[in-house]
């Protein structure tokens, strides 16, 4: 017999052996019916597994990401089966569960289209019928990739030689009249997967490597019930209203041209408009908050990079402007961070303690090599501007300025109305890997992370872990957000970091007039202003708030005759600063409102006869409607205590 854990540490009692799916039905018919996988001594396994000691178990269900993760991986073997059916010659590359739904990449001859998803997702609903029960069986390292050879499944063979390294048996599972290379875990019937949907199918290279051969990705989501299903697409519809690549583009933010590059975007005069006031406002709110502003190159020999790590660590990402590999000749790079060049601000001349901490701040351009399928509008882009800073100081003001590094970015996050949204990793190095990847011994990061901990605990700050998320030279703090379509990215960071200064002979007399290496703190305040202006676009719909509105208010004129006025009005709001356009058009004033609201104009205010003559203007708000008419002072009033207190509505 086994003592079982479960939760709430309820403790039950069975034979040597019972599955984990036996001891779901035990529990309750209803967690048996909806489980999916389950944990047992915290690592996830196949509701087929067998307990045969002691163990804490969790049950998971669709409810549970891990469950998620089975139900989905399990739809994405119904496609492949699907797909191998209709079209036996295609070749079986991956096929995992992601954050909202799974995709199979395969090889075939002609790329699949809109109306084969149509065939396949038919085909897929005759599978989940038959109601295959996935069954799980190893080979020899040997025997499967033999098997996959002769099934001619080179991609499969490739993944299979790589777990071969490790002399363990390989798992295949088996549903139907369909085998495939898996690890799981899956459902105990594939009848389970009752509602799904194929998505979209793109191009997507082997192993996301621009080298390796372009295959043909299905992706697509599934759910337990249609209900579910159909709240998720409509979801996904209000998605794409609210996609910044299309808001953006409507609204004329910026533009794509083919001939100047992916990853290169244009931004027209609104985007530069709202990226402008973002600029200013963080380098004002920076100064008062002691930092120093710099401007550094865009470029550099690749001798600085050498000396930082970047070269070591992060080569694929940079632009090289020179053959890498030739010594005898100048080599330079684009800058992919600003940290090795502020530090020659630090180092331009001997620093004592009274020096820190040094904060140094720049609006800086950067430029890394992405990968072509990674790019997305504004938010993943080759060329970016980002609020950057670097703070020198001693160990002992470490935390603090930590803290206020973190209290910063929350404050502009909250200005701009993203905070509420937004999530935080603690992002540290793994071990595991080759060493080559980061700089420092393991006693060096252990310091490091330990001393991170501390600080993100004392804060009470809430976040999961990212293993091997850590840049090569220290942990990081980042603060995380979503786009419309659920796809995370990095907003902000906070990173901590003991190594760079010594590679750079930074040091400092301290009070006992030893020299001594500084702690460096890199960080961004607002983070990368393209990004920031795509999901401030997705946040709102493309309606800003009044102090971001590229165009704040828009007059409009009944007459040519009330022009004049129009123009009183204008003068006065610029001089508190309020940005405004007068529509002069030949247009009936009907027809200059509907625009003025498509443009999402924050407010509009209509001029006729009888404005003119009491000196006032109907004034139209976008949130609010029709609010009456308003002198001159009393409107300036109202829109600069908006404006000045950067009301998010």
């Amino acid at each position: 017999m086994m003592l079982i854990t479960l939760k709430d540490n309820v403790v039950k009692e069975y034979q040597s052996g019972t599955t984990t799916y036996d001891i779901a039905k035990d529990i309750s018919a209803g967690l048996a019916r909806a489980a999916c996988a389950a944990k047992i001594d915290g690592k996830v396994c196949d509701l087929r597994t067998c307990i045969d000691k002691d163990s804490s178990l969790e049950i998971l269900t669709f409810d549970d990401e891990d469950g998620r993760k089975a139900f989905r991986h399990t739809a994405s073997h119904i496609l492949a089966q699907a797909v191998k059916r209709l079209f036996p010659d295609a070749k079986l590359a991956i096929g995992p569960a992601i954050e909202n739904g799974f995709y199979y990449d395969f090889d075939v001859e002609t790329p699949f289209t809109a109306d084969d998803l149509v065939k396949i997702e038919t085909e897929m609903k005759k599978i989940v019928k038959e109601g295959a029960e996935p069954v799980q069986f190893y080979l020899s390292p040997a025997e499967a990739v033999k098997k996959l050879e002769d099934e001619g499944e080179p991609y499969k063979v490739e993944l299979c030689k790589e777990h071969a390294d490790k002399g363990e048996d390989i798992s295949f599972y088996t549903q139907g009249d369909f085998t495939d290379l898996c690890a799981g875990p899956h459902l105990m019937n594939i009848s389970a997967v009752k509602a799904f949907k194929l998505t979209s199918v793109t191009g997507s290279y082997w192993r996301g490597d621009a080298k390796n051969k372009m295959l043909s990705r299905i992706y697509g989501t599934a759910f337990p019930k249609a209900s579910e299903l159909q709240e998720y697409l409509d979801k996904v519809e209000e998605a794409k209203k609210r996609d910044h690549n299309k808001i953006g583009r409507e609204l004329e933010y910026f533009t794509t041209v083919d001939y100047i590059g992916q990853g290169l975007p244009i931004l027209l005069p609104k985007g530069a408009k709202v990226i402008q006031i973002m600029q200013r406002w963080v380098e004002d709110v920076e100064a008062k908050h002691g930092c120093q502003l710099t401007k550094t190159p865009y470029m550099a020999k690749r001798e600085l990079y050498k000396i930082s790590g970047h070269w070591d660590h992060y080569l694929d990402g940079m632009f090289v402007l020179g053959d890498p590999n030739d010594e005898t000749k100048e080599c330079f790079a684009l800058r992919p961070m600003t940290c090795p060049f502020q530090y020659q601000v630090f180092l331009n001349r001997q620093r004592s303690y009274r020096d820190l901490p040094m904060r140094l701040t720049e609006t800086s351009t950067l430029f890394r090599n992405e990968d072509s399928g990674e790019m997305h509008g504004l938010i993943r882009v080759r060329q970016f501007t980002i609020s950057e800073g670097h703070y020198i100081l001693r160990p002992e003001q470490l935390e603090e300025e930590f803290k206020n590094c973190l209290e910063l970015a929350k404050y502009m996050l909250e200005t701009v109305g993203l905070l509420e949204d937004c999530t935080f990793r603690f992002s540290q190095w793994d071990p595991a890997n080759p060493k080559n990847k980061y700089e420092g011994t393991a006693e060096q990061w252990e310091l490091a992370q330990s001393t991170m901990k501390t600080i993100l605990d004392d804060l009470g700050v809430e976040y999961t872990i990212g293993i091997d998320e850590a840049a090569f030279y220290g942990p990081k703090l980042d603060i995380q957000y979503k786009n419309v379509f659920g796809k995370e990215d990095t907003l902000v960071t906070i990173q901590i970091d003991m190594l760079l200064a010594k590679l750079f002979d930074m040091e400092y007399v301290d009070v006992d007039g030893t020299k001594k290496n500084p702690y460096i703190i890199h960080r961004t305040s607002l983070g990368c202003y393209e990004r920031t202006l795509a999901y401030v676009l997705e946040k709102y719909a493309g309606a800003l708030p009044l102090w971001l509105s590229p165009t704040q208010v828009k007059i409009l004129p009944i007459a040519d005759r009330h022009n004049d006025f129009c123009c009183e009005i204008a003068k006065a709001l610029d001089e508190i600063g309020i940005r405004c356009e007068i529509d002069t058009r030949s247009e009936k004033i009907g027809y200059k409102i509907r625009e003025a609201q498509l443009e999402k104009i924050n407010y509009m205010l209509v001029v006729g006869d009888n404005e003119v003559e009491e000196k006032n203007a109907s004034v139209r708000c976008r949130k609010r409607g029709d609010i009456g008419k308003m002198g001159i002072t009393e409107l300036c009033n109202m829109l600069k205590k908006e404006n000045d207190e950067k009301t998010v509505l």
